[in-house]
């Protein structure tokens, strides 16, 4: 029978050892710095995504088995395009003491009087930026970075491995749920290997160890509770994935309609009771947030995580797109950069755009709920003035769920960042930007524009 399955499967199963070769090599092998291989790789791997996934029939168990190979690849790489590791293991080990993680930064750490686990290593790690500002992960997230300090904590290494258990096992949950999603939704199975065989979502997740995997597996999670009518459940689910990461939040306004309209797709839906529920099911998510934060609750507290969440409107801009056009005007008019107050404008704009969908799109059934969350997502990031290449982990998975496509090319298209990590330092390349937002903005419009599959001479 191995026989008969290696001489059917023969190709496929040469190009998954050419994949997972490729996933060793940028794992152990690749310099952040190397633009060219990574970019390389990342065209190759995203080829072999697709042939998988859309030229060869293979099954659920066989693909499923792929993707997780894939990310076991990875499993005592020590992440190398990111830093943020350093701090996870910081905040975890700091917590793990007893100490708040948002009310000391790792630059003042000699005033904590206690003992860090190689606490030099993990601050020259995270960098003096990194270390100059309070912790801004949510309770749930460090949660899991207290995890790994519980196991590992005398071990870098050992840590990361820990982490990269926990991202894997969130991307098999978010497998899982998706599959059931995409079955309730009448939808192709195989939409949810976009994201599970994805490379962006190995490499920037697994490999990285962001996570925004944890965040969505409770999301996804939580929207197939939905569907099923347990919306208490969903509500709760829900809480906790804005304690992993806040993004949950932009989509809270988008269940309004779902929950007042007359449609009988959920089927916990009654015309007497939706506002009611839906004021219950705010109410959860709320309660869960607060419980979770309930622990670190204090003034300082909320001085020091909504002063550094401001920093990312602010302060920070990386592989921006609206904002880089409007930086560019701000320097031509006045003479210097205007992110601190295009800062605080822009926020404003995307809230008020959430809320036009929310009060003015239909948003009645789970289609068009999901459709406008993507939609959020993607204008919330369009105005952000910081864009990192995992972001696109949530509109990606979104858009498994509908007929859009164009986060598929964006979850590509946003490697060419990484062109801004040169030997001599950073230095974005603005044309590679124009590039990237170009491409997925002009496959985004293409998609919406309702007369692309009509025949333009179908009048004659």
């Amino acid at each position: 029978m191995l026989l008969n399955f290696i001489k059917q499967y023969k190709i496929p199963l040469l190009f998954a050892i050419a994949s997972i070769a490729l996933y060793i090599n940028f794992g152990y092998g690749l310099e952040r710095s190397d633009f060219l291989k990574l970019i390389l790789f990342c065209t190759y791997l995203f080829y072999l995504s697709y042939y998988f996934i859309e030229k060869v029939k293979l099954n659920f168990w066989l693909l499923a088995s792929l993707g997780i190979v894939s990310r076991l690849a990875f499993i005592a790489a020590i992440p190398n395009l990111s830093q943020d590791f350093y701090r996870f293991l910081w905040d975890g080990r700091l917590l793990l003491q007893g100490v708040s993680p948002y009310l000391f930064t790792p630059s003042s750490s000699t005033a904590l009087g206690v003992t860090i686990e190689q606490s030099q290593q993990l601050i020259e790690g995270m960098g003096s930026l990194n270390a100059s500002h309070f912790s801004n992960y949510p309770p749930i997230n460090q949660l899991f970075f207290a995890i790994a300090a519980l196991f590992t904590g005398k071990s870098i290494l050992g840590s990361v491995v820990v982490l990269r258990v926990l991202i894997i096992l969130a991307d098999v949950g978010i497998l899982y749920f998706g599959k059931k999603l995409l079955e309730k939704l009448n939808l192709p199975i195989k939409n949810i290997f976009w994201f599970f065989l994805n490379p962006f979502i190995i490499i920037e997740l697994t490999g990285n160890l962001h996570f925004e995997g944890a965040m969505l597996f409770f999301f996804v999670w939580a929207l197939y509770l939905l569907l099923k009518g347990k919306w208490f459940w969903a509500a709760v689910l829900i809480g906790i994935s804005v304690s992993v990461k806040l993004i949950p939040l932009l989509f809270l306004p988008l269940f309004l309609k779902y929950f007042i309209s007359k449609n009988t797709s959920a089927p916990f839906k009654t015309q007497s009771s939706s506002w009611a529920t839906l004021v219950k099911f705010y109410s959860i998510i709320g309660l869960t947030v607060l419980i979770t934060f309930l622990p670190f609750l204090s003034s300082e507290f909320i001085e020091h995580f909504s002063s550094t969440i401001a920093l990312w409107f602010q302060n920070f801009e990386f592989n921006a797109s609206v904002y880089y056009l409007i930086r560019w005007i701000g320097f031509q008019i006045v003479g210097w950069n205007l992110i601190e107050t295009v800062g605080k404008i822009l926020p404003v704009l995307v809230l008020l755009f959430v809320l036009g969908i929310a009060f003015f799109r239909k948003n009645k059934t789970p289609q068009h709920l999901l459709t406008e969350m993507l939609f959020a997502i993607s204008f919330y990031f369009l105005l952000s003035t910081t864009v990192h290449p995992w972001y696109i982990a949530t509109p990606l998975l979104l858009s498994v769920f509908t007929k859009y496509k164009f986060p598929i090319v964006w979850s590509f298209m946003v490697m060419l960042s990484y062109s801004a990590y040169g030997k001599d330092g950073f230095n974005e390349n603005l044309w590679l930007v124009a590039l990237e937002y170009v491409l997925v903005i002009g496959v985004a419009v293409w998609e919406m524009y309702p007369f692309r599959h009509q025949n333009r001479f179908q009048r004659y």
